[in-house]
């Protein structure tokens, strides 16, 4: 079993930017598909981007295209997620998580990952 941490989250200013980190322990990362999800308060968990095995392909919700940016590191077992002009609705808890298949099509629901990490808290102010 892999096991998650993130951090790099915190309080910005719209228009800002931040570094999320995930970082995995107990296996390789390389063996598993990575995603981003979020949950704001009241809300549903939301995917937001996914990443293959490899890194060759990535997937993003619309609403965070061309603004967030994932990558991964595999020899450093860490995946990031770069969070560039946040908004006031990019506020909430971010999660990685990980699926144990190697797939060139990441699915975005979150019943397709099996480990998740804790979260980090992003919140943008106005």
């Amino acid at each position: 079993q892999v096991q998650l941490v993130e951090s790099g989250g915190g309080l910005v200013q719209a228009g800002g930017s931040l570094r999320l980190s995930c970082a995995a322990s107990g296996r390789a990362i390389s063996s598993y598909t990575i995603a981003w999800f979020r949950q704001a308060p009241g809300k549903e968990r939301e995917f937001v981007a996914a990443i293959t095995w490899s890194g060759s392909s990535t997937s993003y919700t619309d609403s965070v295209k061309g603004r967030f940016i994932i990558s991964r590191d595999n020899p450093k077992n860490t995946v990031d997620l770069q969070v560039n002009s946040l908004k006031p609705e990019d506020t909430a808890v971010y999660y990685c998580a990980a699926r144990p298949f190697l797939t060139s099509s990441p699915p975005p629901r979150a019943s397709a990952y099996t480990n998740w990490g804790q979260g980090t808290q992003v919140t943008v102010s106005s």
